[in-house]
């Protein structure tokens, strides 16, 4: 066995230069957008790590190359990707990271720093002026935050002369490049108004919807991709076969070809980000709290459970499709079923812990828009509020057993804090959240009684049980 990468594969000197700068540097955009950037060819990318150096530290000995292998029930396919021209580590040296945004050939800057990286309310898409790594870059040249360092390097831009590089967000937001501008916006005139004025009239924030589904990779990934492919990768992706990128074609400047690479380049991406977002992170977040409550560690498992299979058909079919407009010539039971099989796939090991993690930031989007918008309509949502009932029990951090649930969430202490074991007093304390439920549902008393009753129905019966009953209704 190869102690790394072998020669070959690393990348070779005359590869094209980064015209890209990535914040986030994670499995998601490794396992997808980077492997965009990689086929469309001409590109490289400089990743930026915001927290940790762990991701720099495994692929510098690489030669910054790593393996995406891709799971298919039929099998396992193996791709190097060498796109990546260097990783920087923000909280080490923050000016590097600047220095390289605000270089003349870095045409985009790209992100995947996940809702809670965003620093915004998620309940109406504002900055959050009180979250302490905005306070920190108020008053700091050298930022800490995604926004803090789009804000800064672009002044630094304004100063040389140079043009602005176009903000590619590839995060699961609806509108995201809409709700980045404004939060970019709202932090550069709190720094300096003339500088908010140039962002809004010179940059340009398109907006992207991005679907694969790329799990954790775990220690007995590595072992099992040595065995395969006889090298040892100390930074490998896991990743399904499906990958889709829909694009606003909106760009400030250069860009790689990406439609060349299979992308979606559209002049309006929200009808795929809603699609999106609300069948698939929808209930992907739905199976997660339901599916770990009832003793399933991973989606697979949860779809190899038939009350839980059919509990996402029934939200697919009565509560989700009903308040979707496809986008053109999408036939969305297909893309449905199309979904069932992917979440089926017994290669996929994604935990539902792992897709458990800040509902806070996710649920306004993923689940809280379809319940808004169709208790509007009048459509009753009862499998979408059995999830948020379950994602109430599941941030009590104890599971259905009393065992400990490790929650990983910005407002972890506060969540857990509102649990009460009363199916009333918890709801109420719950929907006081403002930065997670919109006003169209706080002050929904017919949502809170229906929440309320779905808690009750969740604390006697059971996450299984509760979601059987809806499922033989």
């Amino acid at each position: 066995m190869e102690a790394g990468l072998p020669d070959r594969l690393y990348r070779a000197p005359t590869a094209a230069p980064a015209g890209i700068v990535h914040l986030g540097l994670g499995a998601f955009f490794r396992a997808h957008g980077a492997i965009y950037v990689a086929e469309a060819g001409g590109w490289g990318v400089i990743g930026v790590s915001l927290q940790s150096p762990d991701t720099r530290d495994r692929l510098r000995p690489q030669g910054w190359a790593y393996t995406a292998l891709e799971l298919a029930p039929e099998g396992e396919r193996p791709q190097v990707v060498t796109v990546l021209r260097d990783v920087l580590v923000a909280p080490e040296d923050p000016q590097a990271v600047l220095d390289a945004m605000a270089a003349p050939g870095t045409h985009i800057v790209s992100l995947t720093v996940t809702e809670k990286g965003y620093c915004h309310e998620p309940a109406t898409g504002r900055l959050n002026r009180d979250h302490p790594r905005i306070l920190h870059d108020l008053a700091n040249p050298l930022p800490q935050s995604a926004p803090g360092f789009l804000v800064r390097a672009l002044a630094l831009r304004r100063a040389a002369g140079l043009p602005p590089f176009t903000v590619l967000s590839c995060d699961n937001l609806p509108e995201n490049g809409r709700v980045l501008r404004g939060v970019v916006l709202d932090l550069a005139g709190l720094i300096d108004p003339a500088l908010a004025g140039w962002i809004a009239a010179e940059a340009a924030f398109p907006s992207t919807m991005v679907d694969r589904i790329v799990p954790a990779t775990t220690p007995a990934d590595l072992d099992r991709l040595e065995a395969a492919a006889g090298y040892r990768d100390a930074a490998p992706v896991m990743h399904e076969p499906f990958r889709q990128w829909v694009i606003e074609d909106r760009f400030r400047g250069p860009r790689p070809a990406f439609e060349t690479a299979g992308a979606q380049l559209v002049a309006d991406v929200t009808p795929h980000e809603h699609m999106k977002l609300r069948m698939l992170n929808g209930t992907h977040s739905s199976l997660a709290y339901l599916g770990y409550l009832a003793g399933h560690q991973t989606i697979a498992d949860s779809m190899a459970d038939p009350v839980l299979a059919g509990f996402a058909c029934r939200l697919w079919r009565d509560e989700i499709i009903p308040a979707l407009t496809p986008p053109p010539g999408q036939d969305l039971a297909a893309y449905a079923d199309a979904l069932a099989a992917r979440y089926a796939n017994p290669a996929i090991r994604h935990r539902t812990w792992q897709i458990a993690m800040d509902g806070s930031q996710k649920l306004p989007q993923r689940i809280l828009g379809t319940i808004a918008e169709s208790r509007a309509a009048g459509r009753a949502v009862p499998g979408l509020t059995l999830a948020v009932a379950a994602w109430m029990r599941y941030v009590s951090g104890r599971d259905e057993q009393g065992l400990p649930i490790e929650v990983r969430d910005p407002l972890a202490p506060r969540l857990a804090a509102l649990w009460t074991g009363d199916p009333a007093a918890t709801v109420r304390g719950f929907l006081a959240l403002a930065e997670v439920f919109p006003p169209a549902l706080r002050d929904d008393a017919g949502f809170a009684a229906a929440l309320t009753k779905a808690l009750a129905v969740l604390i006697r019966r059971g996450a299984r049980a509760a979601a059987a009953g809806l499922v033989h209704a």
